[in-house]
């Protein structure tokens, strides 16, 4: 089975590095009834970035409204999923490359049961060239 490529809407924010940060946000999106695609995490500086890829934009957006979350504007990047197998990430950026379109970064991981997903951003300067050298959805 071919790979599927979504483009997708993502937001980023920053938060406290210290614990409990994250939870307390992903527990404020899941009690407004917002589901994730995608949830990515890591240290910036004396604070972490935290990115998330909502199934709904607007439900997404209504509960951070609603909780008083800000995150910085909305931008673009790719959730891809499909049958796991050597090289296939390896495949994804090679055709990107080929375009000359740089991954700023990238995030995969087997999914089980054969499967694996990974989301990847570019500048959006090429996400439009990023979304048809993907085939995106």
């Amino acid at each position: 089975m071919a790979d599927s490529v979504r483009k997708v809407a993502y937001f980023a924010m920053e938060v406290p590095n210290k614990p409990g940060e994250g939870a307390r946000i992903l527990k404020a999106l899941a009690d407004a009834g917002v589901n994730l695609l995608a949830f990515s995490g890591f240290p910036s500086g004396r604070k972490s970035q935290l990115d998330f890829i909502p199934e709904d934009v607007a439900l997404f957006k209504k509960a951070l409204k609603k909780t008083k979350i800000s995150t910085r504007p909305q931008k673009f990047g790719f959730l891809i999923q499909g049958d796991d197998r050597r090289g296939a990430v390896a495949d994804i950026l090679q055709k990107l490359a080929e375009r000359k379109i740089n991954v700023t970064a990238i995030d995969a991981v087997s999914a089980g049961a054969g499967r694996y997903a990974a989301i990847l951003w570019v500048l959006p300067k090429d996400v439009r060239k990023a979304a048809a050298a993907l085939g995106a959805q």
